[in-house]
């Protein structure tokens, strides 16, 4: 009978927990990269450019990673439908 709704496995949870947690992981990526790419923009001391393009290449590196672990959720949650 279906008069009471029944619990979420815990699998599903822990997956939108992890697509949750990835999602806000990505977008504070994004803003560091943002802000990276701001900063670099405006800076002239060679120091500074320097230190920009480390964040630059680090903010890049993390968002690509990153976006391959969104890939590979999406793969997984497509074949357990």
């Amino acid at each position: 009978m279906g008069l009471f709704k029944k619990e979420e496995p815990l699998e599903e949870y822990e997956r939108f927990s992890a697509r949750r947690q990835l999602m806000e992981d990505l977008t504070l990526t994004k803003n560091a990269l943002d802000t990276a790419y701001a900063n670099f923009e405006t800076v002239v001391d060679p120091d500074l450019i320097d230190c920009y393009i480390f964040q630059l290449n680090a903010a890049m590196k993390r968002y690509r990673y990153l976006l391959n672990q969104w890939n590979g959720l999406e793969k997984v949650s497509a074949r357990d439908l």
